[in-house]
């Protein structure tokens, strides 16, 4: 009995189908938009590996900034004003991985990347706001 098999390939979807190759203008763009390379490929699961962790360094910055900076620092009293020198940091960060989670699934060719893009993008605006006001308590 002769069995068949599909060589994996960088532009494989890590489930022995081949990824569909073309791209439409928008995904041309949006690759060239994120220096990604013609020919370059990532697998779906690096893809979600990367969504979950910056999705979840995003959620630790909005947790901290609504509720346990409100809730904590006047308890203790001696921390207020703590939360934008924590929470610099921590917004940076977490757009650097929305920013790189995006540019992953572009070069996966995932099949969602368009609307976990927009997920990104509405991540990334909430925590650009938070990032701003912290930066304004400091004006």
């Amino acid at each position: 009995m002769a069995v068949a098999t599909i060589e994996a390939s960088p532009l494989s979807t890590g489930q022995g189908r081949p990824r569909d190759l073309t791209l439409t203008r928008a995904d041309a763009v949006a690759r060239r938009l994120l220096f990604i390379p013609p020919e370059s490929g990532a697998s779906d699961s690096d893809a979600q590996r990367l969504f979950s962790t910056s999705i979840l360094i995003s959620a630790l910055r909005c947790l901290l900034t609504y509720v346990a900076f409100p809730v904590i620092t006047p308890l203790v009293g001696a921390l207020t004003g703590v939360a934008p020198i924590i929470g610099i940091p921590i917004a940076v960060v977490a757009l650097v991985f929305d920013g790189l989670g995006i540019r992953r699934f572009f070069q996966a060719r995932h099949r969602l990347r368009w609307p976990i893009t927009a997920i990104y993008l509405a991540v990334m605006g909430l925590v650009s706001y938070l990032l701003a006001g912290d930066i304004a308590h400091f004006i």
